[in-house]
């Protein structure tokens, strides 16, 4: 991949060291919060699955509500002091922490709680260094090249989490005696996999911080403690509102479809497993697969981006979701479910990729920060929506193949919301 910074000789190497973050960083949403940990959570450490999944879904639903409300200000803040990459280091190193912290969560129902509390607490700051490792999108490209700089990160993350998802399965979950000769006793093949997640994520967000030039400080100067940027934000809001209403929109848009975008993969191996009768390792060597291709798609998609457009990529990407999913809601059989699993997964890595591209191109040099902290609140804020059409229309149709029509349906709503925004203008550089 072909790819220059901003004016820089060392372009090439502050574009790996940027992308190998998301490389390291995805393994803490891939094994930490999805796969394996926190089913560690709900059925080894829990008393029961259904206690545990309620007390999950309240700690996360806590962490969400955090971001929503702290993740602008954050934001706003680091590009103001000209300290992006200080607080993408900072709020790293919490999560990291945070991470290695869940070693000692045993196997037993007194230690759910302390294991709720790191997993949300790391979640959050998670989302916090992720506001900032968005917003220095512009640090490492021009216009020019920001389409398949934004697919190459993105892609990145996809591929190390597959990785780091092998090794975990092979290496710690799998065998009875796992590597470095942990065993299942006390869950100690699982806590040892949070202590290998925070090692690889640390290793691998070291080089954003080593090569990666930290962004100026804004022309506007910090006032007042940390809560005096919630009138810092609402003044924002308000100009926004007057003088630049797309950017507004295109928060509300992407969020809507960016939700059924996640709603994919996250119930995604179920309907495999339910509808499709997928067993366990086959929904786990799908989940592999389906990564790799997402990965190669959001590569792809960045340099279609820069040929035409986010806007355009985004739109594309949508409507091939939708066909896909309305395919795979009423064509049976195992094939019909890798066939068009695999092409949804295509399209996802370009659509999330040029979101972050088509913000990035409209936002005011200098609030990149901001930006990205309402883009992970407008997302936060509608997250329920995916959620909601799942499990709605399998309550209402009784069937678990309806609930992927619900997903289809977010992504229409927000293909729908999103063809009035205005592109953003072609720009060389």
């Amino acid at each position: 991949m072909t790819v220059t910074a901003k004016a820089s000789p060392g372009a090439r190497k502050a574009v790996l060291s940027w992308a190998f973050w998301d490389w390291g960083a995805s393994a803490f949403s891939a094994v930490i919060l999805t796969f394996v940990f926190s089913v560690y959570l709900t059925d080894g450490v829990a008393a029961d699955t259904e206690s545990g999944s309620q007390a999950l879904g309240v700690a996360l639903t806590i962490a969400g509500v955090a971001v929503a409300l702290l993740a602008p200000v954050t934001g706003q803040r680091s590009d103001v002091g000209g300290r992006r990459k200080l607080w993408l280091g900072i709020h790293s190193a919490i999560a990291i922490a945070c991470t290695a912290g869940l070693f000692f969560v045993q196997d037993e129902p007194s230690y759910l709680l302390a294991g709720l509390v790191l997993l949300a607490v790391g979640s959050v700051f998670f989302e916090f260094a992720e506001v900032n490792y968005n917003a220095m999108l512009v640090q490492v490209s021009t216009p020019k090249t920001m389409g398949r700089v934004s697919g190459f990160g993105w892609g990145m993350g996809y591929f190390g989490s597959v990785i780091a998802l092998a090794i975990v399965l092979f290496a710690f979950v799998q065998p009875d005696v796992g590597l470095f000769g942990v065993t299942s006793e006390d869950g100690l093949n699982i806590r040892a996999v949070a202590l290998f997640v925070a090692v690889w994520f640390l290793v691998f967000a070291l080089p954003v911080l080593l090569f990666v030039p930290e962004n100026p400080p804004s022309r506007e100067q910090a006032r007042g403690n940390f809560f005096a940027g919630y009138k810092v934000l609402v003044k924002r809001l308000v100009h926004l509102w007057r003088t630049d209403r797309r950017t507004l929109w295109f928060l509300a848009a992407s969020a809507i479809y960016r939700d059924g975008l996640t709603a994919i993969f996250t119930f995604g191996g179920v309907v495999a497993a339910g509808t499709f009768g997928f067993s366990q390792t086959e929904v786990v060597m799908f989940a592999i697969v389906a990564n790799v291709t997402a990965g190669i798609g959001a590569v792809s998609g960045g340099r279609l981006d820069d040929r035409l457009g986010p806007k355009t990529v985004i739109v594309t990407s949508l409507i091939a979701l939708v066909i896909i999913g309305v395919a795979l809601t009423v064509l049976p059989g195992k094939v019909t479910f890798w066939v068009c699993g695999l092409a949804l997964s295509v399209f996802l890595g370009p659509a999330q990729a040029a979101s972050r591209t088509f913000l990035a191109r409209i936002v005011e040099p200098e609030r990149e920060g901001e930006a990205f902290g309402l883009y992970a609140t407008t997302g936060r804020a509608v997250s329920f929506l995916g959620p909601l059409a799942f499990s709605g229309f399998i309550a209402i149709f009784d069937s678990q193949r309806a609930g992927m029509a619900g997903i289809v349906l977010i992504l229409a709503a927000g293909l729908a919301a999103i063809l009035p925004v205005k592109a953003p203008a072609r720009q060389d550089g």
